[in-house]
């Protein structure tokens, strides 16, 4: 793959025999960031769980203490009493037999999908249109959730509730917030992901359970970081 003159400069300011603690990747990356929009940084980390295992497929949510540095589009499957609940409660659009339609002809233009049970039997056959972006309300990940919770739940998405799983090849892809965060803010978030996900490791997995670490930015080059000093960072 050819590369731009401006990601050539910013991986020649790095050391590639180097595993950065995490205060040093983040700072590099926002030292090397000169494009003209505001970057989202994103933490990549390699696994040792097997997703053909079903007892492996490590998925969860964490919230982020600083959020993502964005407006977050929350969609909720509700009708009748729950519908203007979710309304009141701050929803950009209530899932309805109209959105039901639009979502099987493609429209997947939200950020977080929340529902209630009863919309389930409605809803199950937008797996296949929600299930691959991460959008398919889920109770594993907290977003089927009962009429008197969606104005909490609503809220924790607005602020800054991320989803993580692993892909096929066992990596957990993430957003962790905007380049231009302060440099804590971005650590914070960070620690607050790796908390989650080692606390979500199966059972069934031996061994190390975080291979690699890299930090990233939209345009940005790949930073690897220090696994084991990355997994000692605390959460405030």
């Amino acid at each position: 793959m050819k590369r731009g003159k401006r990601l050539r400069d910013s991986i020649d300011t790095l050391d590639a025999d180097k595993l950065y603690l995490l205060d040093e990747a983040v700072e590099a990356l926002q030292l090397i960031s000169t494009v003209k929009f505001d970057e989202t940084v994103e933490l990549h980390l390699r696994t040792s769980a097997d997703p053909r295992h079903a007892d492996q497929l490590v998925r969860g949510v964490a919230m982020l203490p600083h959020g993502l540095g964005k407006t977050i589009r929350v969609l909720v499957f509700a009708d009748g009493e729950a519908a203007t609940i979710a309304k009141e409660a701050g929803a950009d659009y209530i899932g309805d037999d109209e959105v039901i339609k639009n979502i099987q002809g493609g429209w997947v233009d939200f950020d977080v999908g929340l529902a209630i049970p009863d919309m389930m039997s409605k809803i199950g056959r937008l797996g296949r249109v929600l299930g691959p972006r991460g959008l398919m309300p889920n109770p594993r990940t907290g977003t089927m959730v009962q009429m008197q919770d969606l104005p909490r739940a609503i809220d924790e998405a607005k602020k800054g509730r991320v989803e993580y799983r692993v892909d096929r090849t066992a990596i957990i892809h993430v957003p962790v917030g905007k380049i231009s965060f302060p440099k804590e803010n971005l650590v914070e978030n960070i620690a607050t992901i790796v908390d989650a996900v080692l606390k979500a490791r199966p059972s069934s997995v031996k061994g190390a359970f975080i291979r690699t670490a890299f930090l990233t930015s939209t345009m940005g080059p790949s930073i690897r970081l220090d696994v084991n000093a990355l997994m000692s960072v605390k959460v405030e």
